[in-house]
């Protein structure tokens, strides 16, 4: 299992990542859509800030569950598992975001930007809290996969930018994408 430092820096370098494939984008650009229904390059950035907010706040509600004693007691059927193995077996193919997650806000992409980048500081505090916690033990339920423990939540965010990412580069990549 990896420690908490490097679980966040993976988080960190997806980040950096996703924000360095949208820098320079134009407003047209970002609010492009490529098909009825899909999302804009600035709904997907909404999508991970909500969605990353969400996550993290279910860990630190866990660590809190933990620290008093009422930590997660059911069925932890992905114990041990990465998270790319859970999703594989959890997800369907274009899964729908649950509500909290899905873009509602609306705003122009240097908003989403600067939240994004705001979501530094509140991991890592979430880091130095989880310093020295057993992270197998801080479980939370995922809206689609059930019951992962911290580890599985921090491999989570990254997988999750990661994999929004290419959402991005295939909105860039689209015919009629605006120059």
């Amino acid at each position: 299992m990896a420690d908490v430092d490097t679980l966040i820096q993976s988080v960190e370098v997806a980040r950096t990542a996703l924000l360095d494939s949208v820098a320079g984008l134009s407003e047209a650009q970002a609010a492009f859509k490529p098909g009825e229904g899909q999302w804009s390059v600035t709904d997907v950035l909404e999508h991970l800030y909500l969605a990353e907010f969400s996550g993290v706040a279910k860990i630190w509600t866990a660590l809190e569950g933990f620290s008093r004693g009422t930590a997660w007691r059911e069925d932890r059927p992905h114990r041990g598992k990465h998270i790319e193995d859970i999703v594989a077996g959890t997800w369907k193919p274009r899964e729908v975001a649950p509500p909290i997650a899905t873009p509602h806000i609306g705003g122009p992409l240097q908003l989403w930007v600067v939240a994004t980048q705001s979501l530094r500081g509140v991991l890592a505090a979430l880091g130095t809290q989880l310093q020295g916690v057993p992270l197998e033990d801080v479980v939370f339920p995922h809206y689609l996969s059930g019951p992962l423990d911290a580890c599985q939540r921090l491999e989570f965010l990254r997988f999750h930018i990661e994999r929004h990412a290419a959402q991005i580069a295939r909105i860039r990549a689209t015919e009629g994408f605006p120059a």
